[in-house]
C-alpha cells in the first residue's frame, strides 16, 4: 500500500469518523496506521515502519498482540460458542467468575461482566450505592476511570465538563493525600473510588500505607472502597493484581482492557460476597447484552492462565529491574529532560520538567521505533508500559531506543533554547 492509498484512508477517517484526530496526527507528522501487529510489534499500514509498542493501550495489549494462544482460544471458541444469552446461566461465565474469584484477594468472589472498562466502574458504583442507600463517590484529581455516565463522573473535569458530566454527588481529592480525605468523607459517601497507580496523572507511586488508610476511613466512615486495577492488573506490576503491593482489600475491584487479550472486549467488576445481595430483590436489575460474551469468557481464562503462573509474574519483575537499571543511566545522562522515573513492575512513567516534554518524548520516541504516550493528565510524564511477554534481550534494544529518543529530544531542546524562545514549546 503506498501514500496515496494512505492519504485515503485519512481522509475517510476525518469524514466519517473523527476530523480533529485526523487532523492532530496531521499535522504532528503521525501518519502511522496499524497494519500488520504481531508480539510487542506493529508495523505501518504501508510496511515501512515498525513500532515496538510500549503504551499498548495502556494494558490491553499486555500479552503482546495477538498472542498465539489466546488467538487460538477465540478461534476454538467460534467454533461452538458465539456471544450467548445475558439472560440464561452461562457456563463460560460461571468458569471464568470462579476462576477469577481465586486469584482475588479477601472474599471477593461474585463477578459481574461488562464490555468496556467505562461499563465495568459505572457498575461499581451502581453497586455501592445499591448496597450503602448512599450517592456520594469520591476519586482522585487528575484520575481516570472511563468515558460513560457514573465513570466519566468520577473522572478529571477536562473530560466530564464538555459534556455536562459534572455531579454534584461526586468530589475529588488530592491522590495520596490521607488528611483530604478523612476532610472529605461524610455520611452520604457510598465510595472511594481510586486507581492503585493513576497512570493518567503521570503514575504517582502513592505511599506504602496509603491504601491501608484509605480502606480504615472508608470503614470508619460506612463507605465502600473500589479499586481501579483496569491497567495495574493482571502482572503488571509483578503481582497478579496491583493492590497486592499494598496488602489491602478493597470492597470491590474492577478489571478490564487487558483481561481480553486485546482479541475480544471484556470486563469484570468484582465484589464482596455479601454485596451480592443487592441482586437478590430482582436478579435482572442490571444486565449487559454483549459483557461477559460466551467467546469472550473462554479467551479470558486463557489469559488468566498465562498472566497468574509464577514464572510469568517473576518475569515481569526480572523485566523491571531491567529497565529500573536502564532508565537510572539515561537519567544520568540527560539531567535535564528526565527527573525521576516512577516504576512499579512494568507500570511505569519518566517524569520530565516540563508539561512540553511529554508530548516531544512521545514524538522522539516515535522517531526512533517506539510507540510511547504522555500522560493526559500530566503531559510532564511520558507513560511507559512494555509489553509483559519480551525477552530480556528485547528489553535491552527498547532501552538503546529510548536513549536515542532522547538524545534527539536534547538536540531539539539545544536547538530551541538557542533561538532565545524559551517561553514556548
Amino acid at each position: 500500500m503506498g501514500n496515496a492509498a494512505k492519504d485515503v484512508i485519512f481522509r475517510r477517517f476525518s469524514d466519517h469518523v473523527n476530523s480533529g484526530k485526523a487532523r492532530f496526527f496531521k499535522a504532528l507528522g503521525l501518519d502511522f496506521i496499524f497494519g500488520r501487529r504481531e508480539g510487542p510489534y506493529v508495523w505501518d499500514i504501508c510496511g515501512d515502519k515498525r513500532l515496538i509498542n510500549c503504551h499498548v493501550n495502556g494494558g490491553l495489549y499486555n500479552l503482546g498482540h495477538r498472542h498465539p494462544v489466546i488467538v487460538e482460544a477465540l478461534a476454538d471458541a467460534l467454533k461452538t460458542l458465539d456471544i450467548g444469552n445475558h439472560h440464561f446461566v452461562s457456563r463460560e461465565k460461571a468458569n471464568l467468575a470462579e476462576k477469577l474469584a481465586g486469584l482475588c484477594p479477601g472474599d471477593l468472589e461474585y463477578v459481574i461482566f461488562g464490555a468496556s472498562g467505562g461499563e465495568a466502574i459505572d457498575t461499581a458504583i451502581k453497586i455501592a450505592r445499591k448496597a450503602t442507600r448512599r450517592s456520594g463517590v469520591i476519586s482522585a484529581i487528575g484520575g481516570y476511570h472511563g468515558h460513560t455516565g457514573l465513570a466519566l463522573a468520577a473522572g478529571d473535569p477536562k473530560y466530564r465538563e464538555p459534556f455536562f458530566s459534572s455531579v454534584p454527588e461526586f468530589i475529588q481529592v488530592p491522590f495520596n493525600d490521607v488528611n483530604a480525605l478523612k476532610n472529605a468523607l461524610h455520611p452520604k459517601v457510598a465510595a472511594v473510588i481510586l486507581e492503585t497507580i493513576p497512570a493518567t496523572l503521570g503514575m504517582p507511586i502513592p505511599d506504602d500505607s496509603y491504601f491501608n488508610e484509605v480502606k480504615r476511613l472508608c470503614e470508619e466512615n460506612g463507605s465502600l472502597l473500589i479499586m481501579d486495577e483496569v491497567q495495574t492488573g493482571l502482572g503488571r506490576t509483578g503481582r497478579f493484581w496491583g493492590i497486592e503491593h499494598y496488602e489491602t482489600v478493597p470492597d470491590i475491584m474492577v478489571s478490564a482492557k487487558g483481561l481480553g487479550g486485546g482479541v475480544y472486549p471484556l470486563t469484570a467488576t468484582i465484589i464482596r460476597k455479601d454485596l451480592e445481595s443487592v441482586f437478590h430483590d430482582d436478579p435482572f436489575i442490571h444486565i449487559s447484552t454483549s459483557g461477559g460474551a460466551d467467546i469472550g469468557c473462554a479467551v479470558a481464562r486463557k489469559v488468566l492462565e498465562i498472566s497468574s503462573r509464577p514464572e510469568f509474574l517473576e518475569h515481569v519483575t526480572e523485566l523491571s529491574g531491567i529497565f529500573k537499571n536502564g532508565m537510572s543511566d539515561i537519567q544520568k545522562k540527560y539531567p535535564a529532560l528526565f527527573s525521576e522515573f516512577r516504576q512499579l513492575g512494568l507500570m511505569s512513567g519518566l517524569k520530565t520538567p516540563h508539561p512540553d516534554l511529554g508530548p516531544l518524548l512521545s514524538k522522539a520516541c516515535y522517531d526512533a521505533g517506539l510507540l510511547c504516550v504522555y500522560a493526559g493528565n500530566d503531559t510532564s510524564v511520558l507513560q511507559f508500559l512494555p509489553p509483559l511477554v519480551i525477552a530480556n534481550d528485547l528489553a535491552k534494544e527498547i532501552l538503546e531506543r529510548m536513549e536515542t529518543a532522547f538524545h534527539q529530544a536534547q538536540i531539539f531542546v539545544d536547538a530551541y533554547m538557542a533561538t532565545g524562545k524559551k517561553g514556548d514549546s
